[in-house]
């Protein structure tokens, strides 16, 4: 479900009619608030997504696990019911609601939660031979912790001395955590020390940590003259995040218009991401002057190197008048996934049978009294060590 690329009209069209229905509700846009023949529409929605093969598979093995569980304790077999009526999944109802209302405020979705990031990458080459053996043997899960330890001390000395890669892998080290615990603080220093030394991934990476919602490093100017920093040496991943920055206003006032500079930016240098999202503006004319020919050249370019979704787009031209409803199944079903994952049933184990010592007293003397042996039919006990067989312990 992650992974497909989806269309299904019927449903595009219903989530349409809700979108437009939306604008007429007061308050909050969620299941709970919703008049009752509006939430009809969302539950009717659920249902047809249930008809997609994958969604159909997927909730069939939830089922048959859930089953286990309930007739393990209740003994009772049950009917599936529809997806819409499944407590468990009641986020999806509001993950329909949330699309349609983002259609209905002409939001621009990004789909790109998968996204392979270039703009952290430093060709080896440039490396010295030091940082990279430290490097490989951090990152080489099969070493002994102590040993990958001493590397991360090595890697730190090398750091100190000046090595600008070995500063730029220490602040990512710090960033992401595993080897060494986060922290954010000495993260945004080692990388501060590689990007004022201008190389152009510790710029990007910085800048993201400064955008980020770490309050020991948030800060939203800084995060912004780094990206633009980066973006100015090259790195076409910084100018899309600055794109989207400006697109959704999370960080910065709004700007359309700057967005698509940023995006035409690192579209130019064939940013497949930075394409697509240039070719979804052109289609709605937002922050650009609306442009079905444009846009077709974007995703074109797009597809060509390598965007997922592109091919998609191209092959629907004739649903470009409402280019809103593109991928928005395709969106819905990477959130069921998620929400699928998230309620996976564990089966409980088999309940092991416990009698108390007293109980166990009790039939030893009456197996003696029947004329046993005090150990006679006691279960062995045996462990394995060495590839040998130890009775008795």
């Amino acid at each position: 479900m992650r992974e497909t690329v989806c269309e299904h009209t019927q449903a595009e069209r219903m989530i349409w009619k809700l979108s437009q229905q939306l604008g007429e509700v007061k308050g909050k846009k969620s299941y709970g608030y919703l008049p009752r023949p509006m939430k009809r529409q969302v539950d009717e929605i659920v249902d047809q997504l249930e008809y997609i093969p994958v969604v159909n598979e997927c909730y069939q093995k939830w089922w048959e696990l859930q089953c286990q569980v309930n007739e393990f304790y209740s003994g009772k077999k049950q009917e599936r019911p529809p997806l819409s009526k499944q407590k468990e999944f009641r986020t999806i109802r509001n993950a329909v609601i949330r699309e349609a209302e983002n259609i209905r405020l002409g939001k621009i979705s990004f789909e790109d939660e998968k996204r392979e990031e270039r703009g952290e990458w430093v060709d080896n080459w440039e490396v010295s031979y030091d940082c990279l053996r430290m490097r490989a043997r951090i990152e080489d899960r099969k070493l002994p912790l102590d040993q990958r330890d001493k590397a991360a001390e090595d890697l730190e000395r090398l750091a100190e001395y000046g090595d600008v890669h070995a500063q730029y892998f220490l602040g990512l080290l710090y960033r992401d955590g595993g080897l060494l615990l986060p922290d954010a603080e000495q993260a945004a220093y080692w990388l501060e020390l590689a990007a004022k030394r201008n190389l152009p991934a510790a710029q990007h990476a910085l800048g993201k940590l400064y955008l980020s919602d770490d309050p020991e490093v948030h800060d939203v100017d800084d995060g912004l003259q780094w990206l633009e920093s980066a973006a100015r040496n090259g790195n076409t991943d910084a100018a899309y995040h600055l794109g989207k920055e400006y697109l959704t206003g999370k960080s910065v006032q709004k700007d359309a218009a700057k967005a698509a500079e940023y995006l035409r930016y690192a579209a130019d240098q064939n940013h497949p991401w930075a394409n697509y999202l240039l070719g979804k503006l052109y289609l709605t004319g937002n922050g650009v002057p609306k442009d079905e020919e444009a846009a077709w050249n974007c995703f074109r370019m797009a597809d060509a190197y390598g965007h997922p979704n592109a091919q998609y787009i191209l092959e629907r031209q004739d649903q470009w008048h409402q280019p809103q409803l593109l991928m928005t199944v395709s969106r819905l079903l990477y959130h069921m996934s998620n929400i699928f994952r998230d309620n996976a049933p564990t089966v409980p184990a088999q309940p092991r049978m416990y009698i108390d010592r007293k109980r166990i007293r009790e039939l030893q003397e009456l197996r003696i009294a029947l004329g046993h042996q005090p150990d006679d039919h006691e279960e062995e006990q045996t462990q394995t060590w060495g590839g040998m067989t130890m009775k008795g312990w």
